[in-house]
């Protein structure tokens, strides 16, 4: 075993994991970050790593020749070969210079394995006063029901002809927010339904694809979403139907819970907390 749980259980201010993002807090273990250096020999995805639904290989892992491990801090080092790559040092302690000791182990390794990108990742906790970045939320569905919202949504191959043509557009229209790799996704058959929401004819809204699946210690997860409203169909509250919507499903489908990431201050952000998620943390992400 190369962690020690009672140096780095010390140091997890939120539950980030590299290579695979959020995981519940009761999911985190040793095991879990054990895991991420057997998948960085392999090149194959874990079992439960939600990037593994889309299918091809994982472009992110861990370069576990280089992770420092001590007491105070551990810096965990990913590479992504894709585009014009990237390395990202997460950074673990709680000691303000870890950040300084990562940024400098990422330029290095950035030249090392000639990519572009050097990044930092900082995990902060909930309690931290002024936060930035990125807000990891819970919606835990065993403690209330998701009713259904009503409203203009339905999955999308619910909706009549004429109107799931109109999606292709939508999604072109937002392809900046993944709507445009969601329809691919979809018109290969790859992913689970689509719910959409549209207006005189028109999606103008859309969340999805709904799956659920095992977490690392097999409790279902609701999986996150690509989740976009077409900026001339924003403050009709089409955004919390869609999301309401999107919960219900969850719940009714088995999902124990869903962790998502909301950038701080942003609409969904404002939403999540407005919802009553409960915030377990923020990750910050600096150039080294």
């Amino acid at each position: 075993m190369f962690f020690r749980w009672d140096w780095l259980r010390p140091q997890l201010a939120a539950p980030i994991v590299p290579t695979l993002g959020p995981v519940h807090p009761d999911a985190l273990t040793v095991g879990i970050f054990e895991d991420t250096l057997r998948a960085a020999d392999t090149g194959d995805f874990l079992p439960y790593d939600k990037d593994r639904r889309w299918g091809g290989e994982k472009d992110e892992k861990v370069l576990r020749e280089d992770v420092v491990h001590q007491p105070e801090h551990t810096l965990i080092p990913t590479l992504t070969v894709r585009g014009r790559g990237a390395v990202k040092v997460f950074a673990y302690g709680l000691r303000d210079n870890v950040v300084d000791e990562a940024a400098e182990l990422a330029a290095k390794l950035a030249a090392a394995h000639d990519v572009v990108n050097a990044r930092v990742v900082r995990p902060l906790g909930p309690e931290t006063t002024h936060p930035r970045g990125t807000r990891i939320q819970l919606k835990d569905f065993t403690t209330a029901p998701c009713p259904g919202p009503g409203g203009p949504v339905r999955p999308v191959t619910d909706w009549p002809t004429a109107v799931q043509e109109t999606f292709a557009p939508f999604a072109e229209g937002l392809a900046g927010d993944g709507l445009a790799f969601l329809h691919t996704q979809m018109q290969a058959g790859r992913c689970g339904p689509v719910l959409a929401a549209a207006v005189a004819n028109r999606i103008v809204g859309a969340i999805g694809p709904m799956e659920v699946r095992p977490d690392p210690i097999g409790r279902p997860q609701l999986m996150p979403q690509y989740f976009a409203v077409l900026p001339e169909a924003r403050g009709q509250g089409l955004g919390r139907v869609l999301w309401r919507a999107a919960m219900h499903w969850g719940q009714s489908h088995g999902a124990a819970y869903q962790l998502l990431q909301t950038e701080v201050g942003g609409p969904s952000d404002r939403l999540c907390q407005a919802e009553g998620l409960t915030s377990l943390g923020f990750t910050h992400t600096t150039r080294a």
